[in-house]
């Protein structure tokens, strides 16, 4: 959601700043007032081009920025962090700065990124349904993603999705078989040959630190012998001679518990001979440990075939090193690698059986994603019919067409088509090139109204977004132009919404309004101010836009506007 719009040096705009309602905010103004500009600005933050010529006069750069409140819009959130940001307090910071001349600078909370991040992110947060922004919905792809939207094919999306990669994987695989060179044919001998290799000397994980370990003990056997030996002389001699005349610790140990325990008075004697014995366990545990290592001597033979095995480990990994690990790795990988260089004809065999497989699979998946988009095109399309009717549209019609083909790509096995009839009589047109700039903002309305029933007559929630409407009430009046107000203000229910408008009937449904002024500054210049509007100066600029004059009738015509713009 957009919580704060602001603006500086921006075409007739020196200063600016909008404070959008959660649901509905109208903008309203004269014509020529520059009303445009706001949504120039909102373009801009969007990631959209960048003018140096729409910099205000006398100014050297233009600014604009948008805080969004993102921790309802999970979407948005992701393309931030796949951009490296992390929104702080739930918010991000969108800006553009355009110099008079030169490049303009897109920053995203606070730090320049490319325009494409801006644009990313943006475009999780807001449509722009104006002349030029929603001619994007007249291409294949863009009519496929709000048809699959609205279908909710999430589940047998993904279930296509990997389905096709893994074939996609396959093609390329046997592509590579069938065009490999020489050189492919060399790199197969050389990690065969290295395989066998590695296999014969059979390493195994953590070997060379064992047999190092062995080596090192053997080479100190002597040194080890006499220092175990020592040990045990003075920890137990019995350990190591039969007939010991003189105590060892162990014994003297002992003999001091005994002699505590001898006192017979109370006090801390007995927990010094309790503390004794407890040392005497422990002592007796390491000469137990001892008394082991005296026999375990490996003879020189042992040496010898210890250093050839560490020799033999060597030498692979002076060659596929530096660890023994780093080996073990490499053999793995090679394997896999092999299998890919190997161009045999049996291999090939098996792989296009594979690849048979693989494509009766995709088909299968796409035909499940068909049948639902042309459930959903069906009823898509009549619900935004009916719905033209309350939109002035009562003789429009949209047909959504879902044609199954035989080649397969990313997006499934369908040819997708949005056609729009303006009237009886007319010629099925692609959408955007059979419609007005106002007709489409409309049949855009009805499609965005329609979905947002969907998803919430489901159970679910729509996903946030914000809606700016440019044109919409182009042609439209009287009764038309309330119940066109009435709907932007329904689709305001579930999303946040933004419609530039010079008719009263729509404006007064705003939970909020703006208006857009020129007039004069103390500099004899001419700047566009843009203020909101509550209480008694909106029932004034609603009765300036009902007759363009603050009569008395016009007031009282004014207030029951506003006091009957109420949905039910």
């Amino acid at each position: 959601m957009l919580e704060e719009l602001e603006i500086h040096n921006l075409g007739p705009i020196r200063s600016a700043l909008i404070a959008p309602a959660g649901g509905m905010t109208a903008i309203t103004g004269e014509t020529g007032a520059g009303k445009s500009m706001l949504l120039s600005a909102i373009r801009l933050i969007s990631g959209g081009p960048s003018d140096g010529g729409r910099v205000s006069v006398g100014a050297q750069e233009a600014w604009a920025q948008g805080v969004f409140e993102v921790a309802s819009s999970p979407a948005a959130v992701a393309a931030a962090r796949e951009a490296g940001f992390e929104p702080e307090d739930g918010e991000l910071f969108l800006s553009r700065k355009v110099p008079a001349s030169g490049r303009s600078r897109s920053m995203l909370s606070g730090r320049s990124v490319p325009r494409s991040v801006l644009a990313s992110v943006a475009a999780e947060l807001v449509t722009i349904h104006g002349q030029a922004d929603q001619l994007r919905i007249a291409t294949v792809s863009r009519q496929r993603e709000f048809l699959d939207r609205y279908a909710g094919d999430e589940v047998a999306l993904a279930a296509y999705g990997k389905t096709w990669n893994a074939l996609r994987a396959m093609d390329e695989r046997l592509e590579r078989l069938s065009s490999q060179e020489s050189s492919m044919r060399q790199q197969a001998d050389y990690l065969r040959e290295s395989i066998e290799r590695i296999n014969r000397v059979d390493p195994q994980p953590g070997e060379m630190d064992e047999l190092r370990a062995r080596r090192d003990r053997i080479e100190n056997a002597a040194e080890i012998a006499e220092g175990v030996t020592r040990a045990l002389g003075a920890l137990d001699a019995s350990q190591v001679v039969d007939d010991v005349e003189s105590s060892s610790a162990a014994d003297l140990i002992d003999h001091a518990s005994q002699a505590l325990r001898a006192i017979h008075v109370e006090g801390v004697f007995s927990e010094l001979a309790d503390r004794l014995d407890s040392i005497s366990t422990d002592l007796s545990d390491v000469v137990f440990s001892l008394s082991g290592e005296v026999d375990n001597e490996a003879s020189m033979e042992d040496l010898d075939a210890i250093n050839g095995r560490i020799h033999e480990l060597d030498e692979l990994t002076r060659r596929w090193g530096p660890e023994l690990s780093d080996v073990i790795t490499w053999r793995d990988k090679a394997v896999y690698d092999l299998e890919d260089l190997d161009a045999s004809p049996e291999k090939v065999e098996q792989l296009e059986a594979e690849r048979a497989q693989l494509l009766e699979a995709a088909k299968k998946a796409a035909q499940a994603v068909s049948k639902r988009r042309r459930a959903a095109a069906k009823e898509l399309a009549s619900k935004v019919t009916a719905e033209l009717d309350s939109l002035a549209m009562g003789t429009s019609k949209l047909e959504i067409r879902v044609a199954e083909r035989e080649q397969l790509d990313a997006t499934g096995a369908d040819d997708i088509e949005f056609l729009f009839t303006p009237f009886p009589g007319s010629p099925q047109l692609p959408m955007g090139k059979s419609a007005s700039g106002g007709e489409l903002s409309r049949l855009m309305l009805a499609l965005e109204l329609v979905a947002a029933e969907k998803h919430v007559v489901a159970g679910g929630t729509v996903p946030p977004m914000t809606f700016i409407f440019d044109e919409v009430d182009a042609g439209v009046g009287g009764k038309a132009a309330v119940e066109l107000g009435a709907r932007l203000a329904k689709l305001a229910q579930s999303a946040q919404v933004l419609v530039v408008t010079h008719l009263p009937q729509v404006a007064s449904w705003a939970d909020e309004q703006y208006v857009v002024a020129k007039g004069e500054t103390k500099d004899g210049s001419i700047a566009t101010t843009i203020s909101q509007v509550r209480g008694d100066e909106r029932v004034h600029e609603i009765a300036r836009m009902l007759s363009g004059s603050e009569s008395e009738t016009s007031l009282e015509h004014a207030e029951e506007l506003l006091k009957s713009s109420v949905l039910d």
